[in-house]
């Protein structure tokens, strides 16, 4: 059993399921890219695998993606509920800056319509739903690559997406403390 504050010792959040992290977070991201591109799903992939899947043929228009960056606010809001046995509630912003790598023949046509398909507020709703917003794309840059003797294009998209975070930890409410008042 987890700690709580009538144990002493560190704390852990009472769960930790929200908000999604690691292929969870890579399966919304992915999700979003296919759907506003019009990318197979099985062509917007990861950046990061422990098995890397072979790269698709230079004529085959795909795109990577990955989180490179969680930036925190400054200050996380606590507030105690004392309801039940008590508790503290952790409320913080990130910043989520997501880099997007669009190889191939239409690699810069599909990097456009990822940049300008976030403008589009119903292509935004199901990342309100994952509790995500959009903050800006950047520009897109040409990183071309050499592959095998031969250069594939390679068109770079940087994102940055703002989601909340909230965490809930067993600070007990104080009943009583050994204390008198004197006047």
């Amino acid at each position: 059993m987890a700690n709580t504050s009538a144990t002493g010792g560190y704390i852990q959040p009472a769960s930790i399921a929200v908000p999604e992290e690691d292929l969870a977070l890579d399966v919304i991201l992915q999700g979003m890219v296919a759907g506003i591109t019009g990318l197979a799903g099985a062509m917007v992939r990861p950046r990061w695998q422990p098995i890397q899947p072979r790269m698709p043929e230079i004529t085959v228009t795909w795109c990577a993606i990955g989180v490179t960056l969680i930036r925190p606010d400054d200050n996380a809001a606590i507030t105690h509920d004392p309801g039940g046995d008590g508790a503290d509630n952790l409320v913080r912003h990130e910043d989520l800056e997501l880099l997007a790598s669009f190889y191939g023949p239409d690699a810069a046509l599909r990097a456009a319509m990822l940049r300008d398909g976030l403008q589009i507020a119903q292509n935004r709703e199901a990342l309100m739903a994952s509790g995500i917003g959009f903050v800006t794309a950047g520009e897109v840059r040409a990183v071309p690559e050499l592959v095998n003797q031969q250069w594939q294009r390679r068109q770079d998209l940087p994102i940055t997406l703002r989601r909340i975070v909230r965490r809930t930890y067993p600070v007990l409410n104080i009943l009583s403390a050994p204390v008198s008042i004197t006047k």
